[in-house]
């Protein structure tokens, strides 16, 4: 379970590889936002009491708006990916996988669709500025400041 002082995510372990030296390396991958309530310590243990987040669905006009972003933003995150240089992408591919695809019905996962987690793990961005968006219970608002880092980072790629 990774905490900050107000938001974190459930981790699940996916693999863990131990060294001759006694370190490990673990595999996770966020599966369930929340939002912190209080916190203190048990047997030398941090716990929290917490609050999970899910993000508010839309419906109508406002819907049809956010599949339209949500296209977008998926299309100018493949292009900005596709544009890397291949030691770049071998790299992220090896510690990250594959992107995944754009999911149909962009409102299915309670935490939004699963592309915009990876980008969110592989763009450049401070765990300060990760951690407001895992704050954000919007999809469109999440849609949104993620454009805005893709046009940072593809206008500021030297050609």
């Amino acid at each position: 379970m990774c905490i900050n002082t107000y938001h974190g995510c459930i981790l699940e372990i996916r693999d863990v590889k131990f060294f001759p030296d006694g370190r490990s390396v673990v595999d996770t991958v966020g599966v369930r936002r929340f939002r912190v309530l209080s916190h203190g310590q048990r047997d030398g243990y941090n716990t929290a009491n917490i609050e999970y987040l899910e993000d508010k669905k839309v419906e109508g006009p406002e819907y049809e708006e956010l599949v339209r972003l949500h296209d977008s933003v998926y299309d100018q995150a493949v292009a900005w990916f596709t544009s890397l240089k291949d030691n770049m992408k071998v790299q992220i591919l090896n510690h990250f996988g594959s992107m995944p695809g754009k999911e149909p019905e962009p409102q299915s996962n309670p935490s939004g669709p699963a592309w915009y987690w990876w980008l969110l793990a592989v763009l450049p961005l401070e765990n300060r500025a990760q951690l407001a968006i895992l704050a954000m219970t919007s999809l469109k608002d999440r849609l949104i400041a993620i454009r805005r880092v893709l046009i940072f980072v593809t206008r500021k790629r030297p050609r």
